[in-house]
């Protein structure tokens, strides 16, 4: 049984980087030394080799740099590099929790809290994701993630992070096929045959059913109505709330459709949103960013590489394009 838009198995993600083989970590520690030593900067070896390596592969090559020079490869780098650039280079070395957890508390430090940041990482990830996020955000700023996003945003909103944080997604694969019946009768009374809506039988169904698993509800839900599901959250819902909700559809059914969008989003219109647009690329390269690619070229008739390359430039572009193009034959 398949509908519209609601594939009966998600395919293989395909990375635009895998690990480097042969791989050398001091040697690619030397090249960078010789690329920040003296007068001048080699742009170009430094995005050759961290562009080319994986995230595990950085980490090596930074403690062959600290043990060689007796100096931190990131302080180096911002030191000789600035601007979006220097951006793209840290977020490289950092390992992915990490950056992810300071993405996060960026998004809620301050006036304001940066809402789409937040779904975009949190409604999207893996119980194992969320997992390393939260023991990141932890262990670099003393307090949890959840407690933070608890404070920091409110109602309908606040009740879904929390729920997602708690990364105790079910993750059995077998799919029960009369279970997604049920909650698709369920969501259908909780939202089109009432005045209102129940959004906590939403908030629940969502946050704690396995993705094979909403996969079949969604099914039901347009057997039984006719509509597709987005369409039936973008009716009962809006604001922060319905981007949550509508992340978590997208990226069950169509995870590199829904990040093709987002980097296309960070690209569109006056100016570039560059926090955005390097954070999708780097944090997507090691996982399913051939397959947004793919997407983005569906969805736009063009592809990502040639709107990088007019909405950037400079050695900023050339990072991007770097882990666009990646080392994957």
């Amino acid at each position: 049984m398949s509908y519209p838009g609601y594939p009966s198995y998600p395919p293989q993600p395909q990375p635009t980087l895998r690990p480097a083989n042969p791989f050398n970590p001091r040697e690619d520690a030397e090249i960078l030394r010789r690329a920040m030593k003296g007068f001048g900067t080699d742009e170009k070896s430094i995005i050759q080799v961290l562009c080319n390596r994986t995230n595990n592969q950085r980490q090596q090559i930074a403690v062959e740099f600290k043990t060689l020079y007796g100096k931190d490869l990131i302080e180096d780098l911002k030191s000789e590099t600035s601007g979006n650039f220097e951006r793209a280079l840290v977020a490289l070395m950092m390992p992915l929790p990490e950056f992810l957890a300071k993405q996060c508390h960026k998004a809620v430090e301050g006036i304001g809290t940066v809402e789409e940041t937040l779904v975009e990482i949190l409604c999207t990830a893996s119980n194992y994701e969320i997992k390393c996020i939260n023991a990141a955000y932890q262990n670099m700023y003393g307090t949890s993630l959840e407690s933070d996003l608890a404070s920091d945003t409110s109602g309908n909103f606040k009740r879904l992070l929390v729920s997602v944080c708690q990364a105790n997604r079910s993750e059995i694969l077998h799919v029960d096929q009369q279970a997604a019946v049920n909650d698709a009768q369920q969501l259908l009374r909780a939202g089109e045959l009432r005045l209102g809506t129940d959004e906590s039988t939403f908030n629940a169904i969502l946050c704690s059913r396995s993705y094979p698993q909403l996969n079949a509800v969604f099914m039901e839900y347009q057997r039984l109505t006719g509509n597709d599901f987005e369409t039936a959250i973008r009716n009962e819902f809006s604001g922060d709330v319905q981007n949550g909700l509508l992340a978590i559809v997208k990226s069950t059914t169509n995870k590199s459709r829904f990040f093709a969008e987002e980097i296309h989003n960070a690209m569109k219109g006056a100016g570039t949103e560059d926090e955005s647009l390097i954070r999708l690329i780097v944090s997507r390269c090691e996982t399913d960013l051939g397959s947004i690619k793919e997407a983005y070229a569906q969805l736009y008739g063009r592809t990502i590489q040639e709107d990088v390359a007019s909405e950037t430039s400079g050695d900023y572009k050339r990072t991007l394009l770097a882990l666009l193009v990646g080392n994957v034959n």
